[in-house]
């Protein structure tokens, strides 16, 4: 099994408790994911993660086609960093964790995702042109939403 890599890492011009309580909310997951993905949370959600907290939620995999994604916080450490890792869902292998430093001006958020495909080699040929493309995607959307919500690092609100 291949296992990838992705890293993404964007400096917000918000205190470090503003970023966790932002972050640590199930319910503003919507708000940084692309509408073209149809995400929608399809479970009870608590106001703010706790190690063990479940989330089921539907996704679009591809144009017309969705999937239903379990994802389970692992571990929690306030207001530092957590990590979901899917249970069941699109993916052979999927950890995520999300850090946040507070840095002088404000916070910087960083994403370590390892993830790896189904189907062997086909899942290996796709990686790519179409699920690699997608994961950049929807960071890049990301990046843009949280830029949007908070304002450019360094350049005050």
């Amino acid at each position: 099994m291949k296992i990838y890599t992705l890293k993404a890492v964007q400096k917000l011009p918000i205190a470090l408790q503003d970023a966790w309580d932002f972050f640590s909310s199930p319910a503003n997951l919507t708000l940084i994911t692309p509408a073209s993905m149809n995400f929608r949370i399809t479970c009870d959600i608590p106001p703010r993660i706790y190690s063990g907290t479940v989330i089921t939620y539907r996704v679009a995999v591809l144009p017309g086609v969705s999937a239903t994604w379990v994802t389970e916080i692992s571990h929690v450490d306030a207001p530092h960093y957590f990590v979901d890792e899917q249970r069941f869902g699109p993916y052979s292998f999927w950890h995520h964790k999300h850090f946040f430093r507070e840095i002088d001006g404000g916070v910087e958020a960083e994403d370590i995702v390892h993830y790896a495909l189904p189907l062997g080699p086909f899942g290996r040929m796709a990686h790519p042109w179409l699920v690699r493309r997608r994961l950049d995607d929807i960071f890049s959307y990301r990046k843009e939403a949280l830029l949007a919500r908070f304002g450019e690092y360094g350049k005050g609100r």
